[in-house]
């Protein structure tokens, strides 16, 4: 692969100088790479929610893409970096659960720990292993190096804890995952849990607010008010027509939500 696409997902934000570095080491081993920014805004040190982000989003990108994703609290610690080998894609960042949800979606995985420093930038810095370890691994990897030349295979990772929603017969009880920028309320309810009702959905309660049924666009609502739907990524989502849910109702992350 000479004209790889490699993505990059952190918390760094847009202010400082983080982001530039990881670009500039990947195309100072790779000038032909493609670099597409997922976002850099994941709420600091948050790796539930980027994973989250991550898993919602990867299966767009073409086959062979390179995910590099860096939310690493844990930096400098004895926490592994890795390298992800999918059916069709690869991913690459620290052994804290930002994988989880997708070792839970593909069907088979190999994971390698990155052991080889001669493909790191030295001297690897303790507190930015995103520019010294991950950045200049995606780029290797992008101008075809194995991972096995990289690192060593392991079975010994770290998956990611998640709230499960409670399905009950008539009742799902759930909670808010994710906000978005839009103030929307992104539940870890999906489509699918929904269907397990015996009746179809008829009233969703949070925080004392009770919606009547799901809403198949935004416009079905009046102007200002509540209203829950099934988001892009087949999430129940509860929202404010041309509002925020979040300042509506003064919801945060971990919001208790049922359906009846």
């Amino acid at each position: 692969m000479i004209h790889p696409i490699i993505t990059l997902l952190t918390d760094f934000g847009s202010k400082d100088h983080y982001v530039g570095a990881m670009r500039g080491v990947i195309l100072g081993i790779n000038p032909l790479a493609t670099i597409v920014d997922i976002t850099h805004h994941i709420s600091p040190q948050n790796i539930v929610e980027g994973a989250f982000l991550l898993s919602s989003v990867y299966t767009y990108f073409p086959q062979g893409t390179i995910h590099l994703a860096v939310v690493d609290p844990g930096v400098g610690s004895k926490r592994k970096p890795i390298l992800v080998k999918g059916e069709n894609f690869f991913f690459i960042g620290p052994d804290n659960g930002i994988f989880g949800l997708i070792y839970d979606q593909l069907k088979k995985i190999s994971v390698y720990e990155l052991t080889n420093a001669h493909f790191f930038l030295k001297p690897v810095s303790a507190t930015f292993h995103g520019r010294d370890i991950f950045a200049p691994v995606a780029a290797y990897l992008s101008r075809g190096v194995s991972p096995l030349e990289m690192g060593k295979e392991t079975k010994n990772f770290q998956r990611l804890s998640l709230p499960q929603p409670i399905l009950e017969k008539k009742r799902i009880r759930g909670k808010v995952m994710y906000i978005d920028s839009f103030g929307n309320l992104i539940t870890n309810i999906t489509v699918n849990h929904l269907k397990k009702l015996e009746n179809a959905p008829g009233k969703i309660k949070i925080r004392e607010n009770i919606i009547s049924g799901l809403s198949k666009n935004y416009q079905e609502a009046k102007k200002g008010t509540l209203l829950a739907i099934i988001g892009s990524s087949n999430f129940l989502e509860i929202s404010v027509r041309e509002g925020s849910a979040q300042k509506k109702l003064k919801s945060q992350k971990g919001d208790d939500i049922k359906v009846y």
